[in-house]
């Protein structure tokens, strides 16, 4: 009788322990904060169009929104602004994001605008003098590099307001431009120099010239330390290394087994070149075979590797910030690790989206905790 009495007062005391502990957690768990991380992160791709000069049959006019954690299927269409002076779509020439603003800018060949990410509402627009290229934020998204449209200068713009601060003049035909990841340099292309010229950002003075290169320089990116540029030259399908440290070029690199011909635009073999985020390869766009090649440059010897088939010509390159997949301009989404192709950019009507200007965005929840970048720069992830 006593061993029964202990066993169901030993067994109501544990119901009585658990119910107390259920109690506490249900009133604590509501007031813990888990870092964003932790909430429901999302990945999006964004997509500004007519990115492929001003051919509005590859996607329209806007800014499009796919869900990469759901095959890329399209989530909708953001208007945008960026007319010419008879109302019509201008060509988009480059899109960056910052992180510090909230916001999303699209240059055009005419002016740059400024899109808040969480209204989707535009905030401002403004034409520059000689128009706009492919810009560039800083680290810190508080500033922009701004071409102008194949001119003699860069605007260093405030990204709040977009007023201009400060120029710099270069007289190389201005046209791409990357923020070191570090923030204390930026890199300038223009396409009538063989030269890639490097800013201090402190005080906005040309600190050094890389190359010469073998011919005008066109897309280029470059490494997480800053240490090597990866550069498209005219006339070649390869590419060139720069030393960005000694300013020398120090490798010469051509397709093989390839021959080259005419190409839809740009007018030259490879218009188009990134580095994996781990830095182990990279990729190479090849206009007139309508292919990727792939070469692994984590060795001393560098190695031709596979190349991947596309549907169109590609004029263009960027990764997604993991690294899985590779996104040419082609609207084809190309899994890195297996390089084969998983999914093909479609609209709201089921139409084919192509675009040289794309990024993959991060939110958890509706707040926007990354961004990446339309250059293929290295991240560094091993």
């Amino acid at each position: 009788m006593n061993s029964e009495f202990q066993y169901k007062n030993s067994l109501l005391t544990r119901t009585f322990r658990q119910l107390f502990i259920f109690w506490v957690l249900a009133l604590c768990l509501p007031a813990i904060k888990l870092p964003a991380q932790q909430l429901m992160v999302h990945h999006y791709l964004y997509v500004a169009v007519p990115g492929i000069r001003n051919d509005l049959q590859y996607g329209g006019h806007g800014l499009l929104v796919f869900d990469m954690d759901h095959g890329f299927r399209f989530v909708k269409r953001i208007p945008t602004a960026g007319l010419d002076k008879d109302g019509q779509p201008s060509n988009v020439k480059g899109i960056a994001v910052s992180l510090f603003t909230n916001c999303v800018y699209i240059s055009t060949i005419q002016s740059l605008q400024c899109l808040n990410l969480l209204t989707e509402k535009l905030v401002w627009e403004k034409p520059y003098g000689n128009g706009c290229d492919r810009m560039s934020v800083s680290p810190d998204g508080k500033t922009i590099y701004l071409p102008s449209f194949e001119g003699d200068d860069w605007k260093v713009v405030d990204a709040k307001t977009g007023n201009v601060l400060h120029t710099i003049v270069t007289h190389s035909g201005s046209h791409n431009t990357i923020c070191g990841p570090d923030g204390k340099q930026v890199y300038l292309e223009g396409l009538k120099s063989d030269y890639l010229t490097v800013v201090n950002t402190a005080d906005e003075s040309i600190a050094a010239e890389v190359g010469p290169f073998a011919n005008h320089i066109r897309p280029f990116t470059i490494d997480g330390w800053q240490r090597r540029c990866f550069v498209n030259v005219d006339g070649l399908l390869g590419f060139e290394i720069g030393d960005l440290k000694t300013g020398k070029k120090t490798d010469h690199i051509e397709v093989y087994g390839f021959h080259t011909g005419p190409v839809k635009r740009h007018g030259c073999p490879c218009h188009g070149i990134a580095l994996s985020p781990g830095e182990g390869e990279l990729w190479l766009a090849d206009g007139f075979n309508e292919c990727l090649h792939v070469f692994d440059i984590s060795k001393k010897e560098i190695r031709q590797g596979q190349s991947i088939k596309l549907s169109d010509q590609p004029g263009w390159i960027t990764f997604s910030i993991d690294g899985k997949y590779a996104m040419p301009s082609t609207g084809d989404i190309i899994d890195a690790g297996k390089k084969k192709i998983v999914a093909k950019l479609v609209d709201e009507k089921g139409a084919r989206v192509q675009s040289e200007k794309m990024l993959e965005l991060v939110f958890s929840g509706k707040h926007l905790v990354k961004a990446g970048d339309q250059f293929g720069i290295g991240r560094n992830l091993r």
